[in-house]
């Protein structure tokens, strides 16, 4: 076989292929490093390199030698660290990257925090982000200021519940073949030093809260009980995930204080609940993941509890989810972008619970993880509903003439 250019199409699935040396008589394995602006990579063996670079710039590969392959860290996951045509490798601003490039010391307590897994960030972070939205002034933009500060609260806050679940959950975690290697469990951190972590985290979320009103700062610590008590449900009751829904949602109610001074109940409860049925959705077709591991340790669950006839819990769910959405928007005055939003959220959830399979942990992965999409989609609705509006400029004078007096 000629070990000239041959073209193979790449996939994020495919990470080796084998190619035979004509003068050799021996197999190689090439590793393709993945490369974000090439569907199409050229497989070559014993090419030489300033070739490659002249005709295709933009590719990495894995040059493969005569009985032996430049192979990067093969347990490292695909887009992580690649390869430039001189041979050096190069840093790919990832979570999982970031976390990778660090010092070795501080590795173990940034996969403690979940850095290298933004998901359950985002998952915190989006019903603030719509409390934010519908606080705002009609015609306006959201507070940035405001935003930022609840982004850095919720990786913070994220970061110290993972810390405090995996202090609970050490022994459970060590039976759990996904589990096993947080680095509690598997004795990279002692509970001591977890401790001592957890309380700088939780420090520096202190430091945020503290920027804002005080009715802000009393609210947000009010929900502390809810993130030490979260991680023992499990162990209680067949709805853990309905306790994480009310602490991963607080948010919801933080943020229309944070932008206003205190809470509009008739807005800020729906939109509560709402988050609530969410977190029920998506943290149950979470739990299907585990739930073989769930029955042998004997832990507890949603998933367990609703078994087959999950999804038609689901879809009540997304009933209820969506009526909290339409009530919270009809008290904040929403306009048509907003409703058209909730249309296409709908649209989401029926295609996430009809094509689920629960019996697939990777499916359930996927599905968990485009509710950051559905968040983000939401969050776009309220803020173009919001500048849909048009302010009455009498009435914000009168507001301002308040304010000032």
């Amino acid at each position: 076989m000629n070990v000239g250019a041959q073209w193979l199409l790449c996939s994020p699935d495919i990470s080796f292929k084998v190619c035979h040396d004509s003068k050799t008589d021996k197999m190689m394995s090439t590793r393709l490093l993945t490369h974000p602006v090439k569907r199409s990579l050229p497989l070559i063996c014993n090419a030489d390199f300033s070739n490659l670079r002249r005709h295709h710039e933009n590719v990495t590969i894995a040059l493969c030698q005569s009985g032996s392959c430049f192979n990067e860290r093969t347990h490292r996951k695909p887009g992580i660290w690649s390869m430039s045509p001189a041979g050096n490798r190069f840093f790919s601003l990832t979570p999982a990257g970031i976390v990778n490039a660090a010092p070795a010391p501080i590795q173990p307590y940034l996969r403690l925090m979940r850095l290298d897994k933004p998901i359950g960030t985002w998952l915190l972070y989006l019903p603030g982000t719509w409390s934010i939205g519908l606080a705002a002034d009609p015609g306006c933009l959201p507070d940035f200021r405001i935003l930022a500060l609840f982004g850095v609260g919720a990786l913070l806050m994220r970061g110290a519940g993972c810390t405090i679940n995996d202090m609970w959950d050490k022994d459970f975690d060590k039976k759990v073949l996904r589990t096993a290697s947080r680095p509690i469990a598997s004795g990279e951190v002692t509970r001591f030093q977890a401790l001592v972590f957890l309380g700088g985290q939780l420090s520096l979320a202190l430091g945020v809260l503290l920027c804002l009103n005080y009715h802000s700062i009393a609210l947000g610590a009010a929900s502390l009980s809810l993130v030490v008590t979260y991680p023992l449900m499990k162990r209680i009751t067949y709805w853990p995930q309905l306790v994480l829904g009310l602490t991963f949602n607080w948010g919801a109610l933080l943020g229309w204080s944070a932008v206003m001074g205190s809470c509009d109940w008739s807005v800020c409860l729906p939109l509560y609940f709402s988050g609530v049925m969410w977190t029920l959705i998506y943290d149950t077709i979470y739990a299907h993941q585990d739930k073989e591991d769930d029955l042998k340790v004997g832990v507890k669950s949603t998933a367990l509890r609703f078994g087959q006839h999950t999804k038609q819990w689901l879809g009540g769910f997304s009933v209820a989810m969506l009526s909290g959405l339409v009530l919270a928007g009809v008290n904040a005055d929403q306009t048509l972008p907003y409703y058209c939003t909730l249309s296409a959220v709908a649209v989401h959830l029926a295609h996430q619970i009809y094509t689920v399979d629960i019996n697939r942990p990777e499916d359930c992965w996927k599905k968990f993880a485009s509710n950051r999409n559905l968040g983000l989609l939401l969050f776009l609705g309220i803020v173009t509903g919001n500048l849909w509006k048009k302010r009455n400029d009498d009435q914000y004078e009168m507001q301002l003439n308040s304010a000032s007096n």
